[in-house]
């Protein structure tokens, strides 16, 4: 299957819009947003407030692993392993930067929320 032709860049572009939507719930405060930032000891700023740099370096990367899920959305198992590798990866970057268990446990958990949010959107797109 070609990496261009071969997926449904409305599934990819959705599910990219989707994630990132996610990410703002998942970090706000009505979610883990101040779990988050209490265990990494940062306050929690205004959506203003945010790093240009940061938004777009997130967007390029949900766009991406939203292309991925849209090559292999066929195999959920693949997808699956994929997704939970990522999350251990990130857990343990995090735990070899001694950041705070809560912090880990939130970016791990909004890892895999995204792996099932785009495969979700694959089924159906």
């Amino acid at each position: 299957m070609s990496t261009i032709t071969g997926v449904s860049w409305l599934a990819v572009i959705v599910g990219a819009v989707l994630a990132f939507i996610l990410g703002w719930l998942w970090y706000s405060p009505w979610l883990f947003g101040k779990r988050w930032a209490d265990a990494l000891g940062v306050e929690m700023g205004s959506a203003s407030s945010m790093p240009m740099g940061a938004m777009v370096t997130q967007a390029v990367g949900l766009l991406g692993v939203a292309w991925v899920a849209a090559l292999v959305a066929s195999n959920v198992w693949l997808w699956g392993l994929l997704i939970l590798a990522f999350a251990i990866l990130n857990f343990s970057g995090g735990m070899f930067g001694q950041r705070a268990a809560a912090a880990n446990w939130v970016d791990a958990g909004y890892l895999i929320a995204n792996g099932v949010l785009l495969w979700i959107v694959n089924l159906y797109l």
